[in-house]
């Protein structure tokens, strides 16, 4: 498995490689008149790529945190709810609700 991942790597890179020597020729880019910058197209690309890789996984760590704190806030409210619980009582279990359309009851 890990020569399959080496192969991969090795044809990603190899694509990077192809790629940046294809597309080298310099672009300018201009913001009105406060600079004018002249840049590779292919870096152009990758830091575009790559600013996109970073503002995704931030997103992914902002919805993970807000998840995080939400399971804790649920884990300490289930142990408030079971401190104040009879011990002799058996938890219900409760069926879960079906997806699909039930038969209307006579």
């Amino acid at each position: 498995m890990k020569l399959f991942y080496t192969v991969i790597a090795m044809v990603v890179m190899l694509f990077i490689i192809t790629f940046s020597l294809d597309n080298a020729t310099p672009v300018n880019l201009k913001y009105y008149n406060f600079f004018t910058v002249a840049i590779d197209a292919y870096m152009l690309i990758f830091i575009c790529f790559g600013a996109g890789v970073v503002f995704a996984g931030l997103f992914g760590l902002i919805e993970r945190f807000r998840l995080s704190r939400k399971v804790t806030k649920l884990t300490k409210e289930i142990k408030v709810l079971e401190r104040y619980r009879p011990e002799e009582q058996p938890l219900e279990v409760l069926p879960e609700e079906s997806t699909t359309a039930e038969k209307p009851r006579e």
